[in-house]
C-alpha cells in the first residue's frame, strides 16, 4: 500500500468529493480517481460508492479510515526518527494507567523537555491489554504495566513506588469511621472497581471466601469518573490510593485495605526494536534518577 496514496484516501473520504479532493491535493481529478482505484484493485474491495455529487464509503471504507491514522502516524514518526538520528528531539509515547507511582517517569520526561525544547510527550492512559497492542505495533516506545503479568517479550524496569489499594467512599459513610476495610465490612454493599481489575477477579484472593457476597454493581477507566459517582453515594470504590481528591472540601475519604493489596508498576519496552536517540536518552535518564535516589528495581 502506497502511504501517498492512502493520504489521498483520508482526504477524499473527508471531502466526500473527489473534485474537492483533487484541488486540495493539487493533483487532478482523473489522476486522483486512478490512483484511488488501483487501491481497491490492490485492496481487492470496494472503498466508495460513488453518487452524482458526492461519495460515501463503503463498510471496508470505514474500517480502513479508523486505521489509516496510526498507520501514517507510525510512518511519518518513523522516517522522522531516521532523519533526525543527529540530534534528540521527536515525541516520547508512553502508555500508563493511572497511578501516582509513575512519577519518576514524568519527572525524566520533563528533563529531557527542558533540556530538548523540541522534545514533545504523548501520554496514552489506557489499560494492560490496549498498551501492549500499541507497543507491539510500535504505536508506542514504552509502556507501563501495574500489576503481575507475564512481560518475557518485552525489557523491564521496576519502580519503585508501589500502588497501594483503597476505598474510597462518602465521608458520612458509616464505614468512613474505620481506619481500615475489611473483606467483610464490604459484604452487601455497592462496589464499583477499574474495568480492568473486575475483569481479572482481582479482589477474589484478597476476599477469599467472601468473594461472592461482595457486590460489584459498576466499573471505571477513570478514576475521576468513579469518584463523582461515589459522592453520589451509589457506590463504594476500590481503586489505587492518592488518585482521587480526598481532602476534608471534597466529601469524601480514603480507607485502606487490611490485608493490604499492592501492585508494583513496571516500566517495558520492545526487545525487538533498536530505540532512537529520543527515547536512549530517556531511558538513560530514567535509570540514573532512579540509581541516585537507591530505588531502582530493574
Amino acid at each position: 500500500m502506497d502511504i501517498r496514496v492512502l493520504r489521498y484516501f483520508v482526504v477524499i473520504a473527508q471531502e466526500q468529493n473527489i473534485s474537492r479532493a483533487a484541488t486540495l491535493l493539487n493533483v487532478s481529478q482523473p489522476a486522483l480517481s486512478r490512483q484511488i482505484a488501483d487501491l481497491e484493485d490492490e485492496l481487492g474491495t470496494k472503498l466508495f460508492t460513488r453518487a452524482h455529487r458526492h461519495i460515501q464509503l463503503t463498510q471496508e471504507g470505514h474500517y480502513l479510515l479508523e486505521r489509516a491514522p496510526q498507520i501514517i502516524g507510525l510512518v511519518d514518526k518513523t522516517t522522522y526518527n531516521l532523519q533526525k538520528q543527529d540530534v534528540v528531539s521527536g515525541t516520547l509515547d508512553i502508555g500508563a494507567g493511572e497511578s501516582v507511582g509513575i512519577m519518576p517517569v514524568m519527572e525524566a520526561a520533563q528533563q529531557i523537555m527542558r533540556q530538548y525544547p523540541d522534545v514533545r510527550v504523548n501520554l496514552r492512559s489506557a489499560d494492560a491489554e490496549p498498551i501492549l497492542a500499541d507497543l507491539d505495533a510500535g504505536i508506542l516506545e514504552f509502556g507501563i504495566i501495574m500489576g503481575n503479568r507475564p512481560l518475557n517479550n518485552y525489557n523491564t524496569l521496576v519502580l519503585p513506588a508501589k500502588n497501594h489499594w483503597c476505598a474510597i467512599m462518602r465521608a458520612d459513610e458509616p464505614l468512613a469511621q474505620q481506619k481500615e476495610i475489611r473483606p467483610i465490612d464490604l459484604v452487601g454493599r455497592p462496589l464499583i472497581t477499574s474495568r480492568q481489575a473486575y475483569k481479572h477477579g482481582l479482589f477474589q484472593k484478597w476476599s477469599n471466601t467472601l468473594y461472592d457476597q461482595l457486590n460489584f454493581v459498576g466499573t471505571f477507566n477513570l478514576a475521576f469518573n468513579g469518584s463523582l459517582l461515589v459522592k453520589t453515594g451509589a457506590a463504594i470504590a476500590l481503586l489505587y490510593d492518592q488518585l482521587v481528591d480526598v481532602s476534608p472540601a471534597s466529601g469524601l475519604v480514603a480507607r485502606p485495605l487490611n490485608p493490604d493489596m499492592s501492585e508494583a508498576n513496571t516500566l517495558i519496552w520492545s526487545k525487538n526494536r533498536n530505540l532512537p536517540n529520543l527515547n536512549r536518552l530517556f531511558l538513560d535518564t530514567l535509570q540514573k534518577n532512579l540509581a541516585q535516589q537507591g530505588g531502582s528495581d530493574a
